[in-house]
Formats: structure tokens, sequence, C-alpha cells
């Protein structure tokens, strides 16, 4: 069979495309991972440490799960350095709970992964539970004061809002003044605004409200559709949003 062109021609062809194959492996090992600034690196050395974690148990194991976790909290509440530990469970999905902490620093937070409450729970969470319990741990980025409490009715929203690296900045830039403007709002007890520490282009947002008809009237706010329509401009996942009731 004839081909078309030379060998040398050829052999310079399969050059310039094994080139641009290896360029492109190349470039992309050398991609950096998303960084940490160094305001973030001094935040997790020093400042509080945020902790949000999805615990999700057998539909028919409710309420062990939430007797589990109860008893976890009471226990957090003692350690030095904890500074809030509530426990909260999904409206609507009652076999699913979010646990929110507060540690004053990395030292507290540390020796709380070694503490004999922490190990019990984790032990007896894995005959109930559906899935491995989910822990995320953050540095503050827009928290405000620390809140009065909640009350039987209120209701605890935990939202995660993942964007692409690139627009980190520009969502804390979104973040900021929806924190600010929620917190002004009639019925707001809590908005917090965390930054995940190994992944700071994930935030989790905590708020608190005092009850359904004020959650209601905190997302139909200009400041609360403003947002929306500039995260989806830079969403990296699905906006996750998730309701609660305080678990006491």
């Amino acid at each position: 069979m004839k081909q078309n062109g030379t060998g040398s021609e050829m052999r310079a062809m399969r050059q310039l495309v094994l080139g641009g194959i290896l360029s492109g492996i190349l470039g992309l090992s050398l991609m950096p991972a998303t960084p940490t600034s160094p305001a973030l690196a001094q935040a997790a050395a020093t400042g509080p440490v945020y902790v949000a974690t999805y615990v999700e148990v057998a539909a028919a194991s409710a309420k062990d799960g939430a007797k589990l976790l109860t008893a976890y909290r009471d226990a957090s509440r003692k350690e030095d350095g904890n500074l809030r530990a509530e426990v909260a469970q999904e409206i609507g999905r009652a076999n699913r709970f979010v646990v929110v902490e507060t540690w004053k620093d990395q030292a507290a937070f540390d020796a709380h992964g070694k503490a004999a409450s922490t190990s019990t729970m984790r032990d007896k969470l894995k005959a109930i539970q559906n899935a491995p319990y989910d822990q995320r741990v953050h540095n503050s980025l827009n928290v405000g004061p620390a809140d009065s409490g909640t009350g039987k009715g209120s209701v605890i929203v935990v939202s995660h809002v993942d964007v692409i690296p690139p627009k980190k900045d520009d969502a804390i830039a979104a973040l900021n003044p929806l924190a600010d403007g929620n917190r002004k709002a009639a019925g707001n007890q809590r908005y917090e605004v965390q930054q995940q520490s190994s992944r700071p282009n994930h935030f989790t947002v905590v708020e608190a409200w005092k009850d359904r008809k004020a959650y209601d009237a905190g997302r139909a706010a200009d400041t609360q559709r403003q947002f929306r329509d500039k995260l989806a401009t830079m969403a990296g996942a699905l906006y996750d949003e998730r309701l609660y009731s305080p678990v006491n």
C-alpha cells in the first residue's frame, strides 16, 4: 500500500504528536493544588475550629442515632476547649443528622479526637449507620457574634457551597454580604460562613432561624436571591441546603 509523504516526514509527524501528548501530561502533573493562603494557614493554627459532621443511620435506627449523638454532644460540652456542641435532625428525614461543633483551637480539637467519648460514638455508630460519618473541618470566614441559642421551634440550616477553585475569591466576595445581610433579617438567630480547611473552595453555611416563617422570609429576600444568581456562574457542585430541627 502506498503511503502519503516520505519516511522522514512521517517520523517528524509522529514526533510532533508524541511531543504534544507528553507536554499535556506534564502540564497536568505540574498543575498546583488549590492553594491555602497564609492567612488561612494562620487561622488554622491559632483560631477556633468549626466542625460540621453529617450522620446518616438506618431508617429503623433514627431514635438510637439521636440517643447516641446527644450522649456524644453532652460529653463534648464538658471537654476543655469546647465552645459549642449541638445536634440537629433533618426535617423530613429523621435518620439524618448534623453535629455542629466549635473548638477553641486546633489543640483542643485534636485532644477531642482522642477522647473516649469520641471513640465510643464512632464505634457504636458503625452498627447502625447507612454510611460512614462525614466530618468537615473549617476555619471562620464570616461567623459574626456568638448566638444566644435556639428554641424548640427553631429551624437549623446547614448548606454546603462548592465552587470551582479559580472562583474561590469570588465566592468569598459573594458570601460576605450574604452573611451580613441575613444577620439583620427578622427572626435570624445565627448566620455563619465557614471555610473548609483542606479545601478552601468549599464552604459551610450554618444558620438558625426563629421558626419556619422566618426562614421562608429570609429565602425570599433580595440578598439570598442575588447570592444564588452569582453562585450559578461559579458552582462546582449542586447547592446542598438541608433543614434541621434541634435535638435537645
